[in-house]
């Protein structure tokens, strides 16, 4: 693909400058699901400024049931079911006035460029080291708008950068999801059945994609012993690639009464109308964290080796736990691959049952 876009370099010229008034735009996201949930804002801040404007999402196919029901995105794309020869095909028949990749992405900078977005911006990335900036990357991106991505800083608001050339300068954050009728009833139906109250019930995640972040699970079950022993019922969620650690957290509590594992039950349509319903919502740094702030449900985030001023949910009511000792991070919203494992383990362990209740108590009273 690079050397694709640099025989079309002649014929297609540099992907700058600005855009007044854009028809249609297309956003490329291809990390996790609370990667995507972060990237909401943007979405919010372009149909803010240009309410017309017809906005295309592009990212993993989980992403497509993520922003389903938010009302920003008009068209999403699956990143991964298409080759990059056909999503060029795609692109190139949408004529695009605008578009942009919020993380360094290669196949989404030449899939553009090839495709012929006339106006292209792209992340570089300071402050730090990026495996992602791979030096296709680095070399393709000099014919497209750059803008700073800061590491240490607020991952939202840098995303927000990449607006800079349709005059957009957005200072919130909002995260904004939706969920359907459906979800909403099958929820209200579900919590009628085991009588738990909405608003009134704690929600658990012990698991995280990224395995490197998880707690241990019996430090989950004390947090929820101290749930229930305040008479707040405890629900454990989970996915396909969490079944080890929930199970061994309900190990953990020994039949504990009043704790209900939902673990695979719910489609993440149902699953972010649960989630939208609880008190509180405690895991490690984890996407569906990312869905519970977006419905403005207080948090807990474990945050173990991830940065703790990237991307976590800021405000009284999302409070997140790390170790302060530490001397650095391990994990970035830039760097999730390369790190030191065995501190990034330390940095886990380090956080206790006693640090995660404070905070509990901080929010709840």
């Amino acid at each position: 693909m690079l050397l694709k876009s640099f025989v079309f370099f002649p014929f297609r010229g540099f992907a700058k400058g600005e855009v007044q008034t854009p028809q249609k735009v297309i956003v490329f996201q291809g990390a996790k699901l609370g990667d995507m949930v972060c990237t909401t804002p943007v979405f919010r801040a372009l149909k803010a400024t240009y309410p017309h404007v017809l906005l295309t999402v592009v990212g993993n196919s989980l992403n497509r049931e993520v922003l389903a029901y938010n009302h920003d995105v008009d068209a999403y794309i699956s990143y991964d079911k298409f080759s990059t020869k056909e999503l060029i095909r795609l692109i190139r028949q949408e004529n695009f006035d605008f578009g942009c990749t919020v993380v360094p992405d290669f196949r989404a900078l030449s899939a553009m460029y090839l495709g012929g977005v006339r106006v292209i911006a792209v992340p570089r990335v300071e402050g730090g080291w990026s495996p992602y900036e791979t030096k296709p990357y680095v070399l393709l991106r000099h014919v497209a708008e750059t803008r700073p991505h800061t590491m240490y800083q607020y991952a939202p608001r840098e995303y927000m950068r990449l607006l800079e050339p349709l005059s957009i300068t957005n200072n919130d954050t909002t995260k904004r999801l939706g969920y359907s009728d459906a979800a909403r009833l099958t929820i209200e139906k579900f919590l009628h059945d085991k009588n738990v109250m909405r608003g009134e019930f704690a929600l658990i995640s012990p698991s995280a994609g990224n395995k490197i972040k998880n707690w241990p699970a019996e430090r989950f079950a004390q947090v929820a012993e101290y749930f229930i022993a305040r008479h707040i019922p405890v629900i454990i969620i989970g996915g396909k690639r969490d079944t080890e650690e929930v199970a061994a957290m309900v190990a953990a509590l020994h039949g504990q009464r009043g704790v209900i594992n939902v673990s695979e039950l719910f489609s993440l349509d149902e699953l972010k109308a649960l989630i939208a319903q609880a008190k509180i919502f405690v895991s490690v740094d984890t996407g569906p964290l990312y869905i519970a702030e977006a419905f403005n449900v207080p948090t807990v985030d474990i945050l173990g080796p991830m940065s703790e001023q990237e991307q976590p949910p800021r405000s009284e009511k999302n409070r997140v736990v790390f170790d302060h000792t530490r001397r650095a991070p391990q994990l970035h919203i830039m760097n999730a691959r390369m790190y030191n494992r065995v501190e990034a383990r330390r940095q886990v362990e380090a956080i206790s049952v006693e640090m995660v209740i404070h905070e509990i108590v901080h929010i709840l009273g």
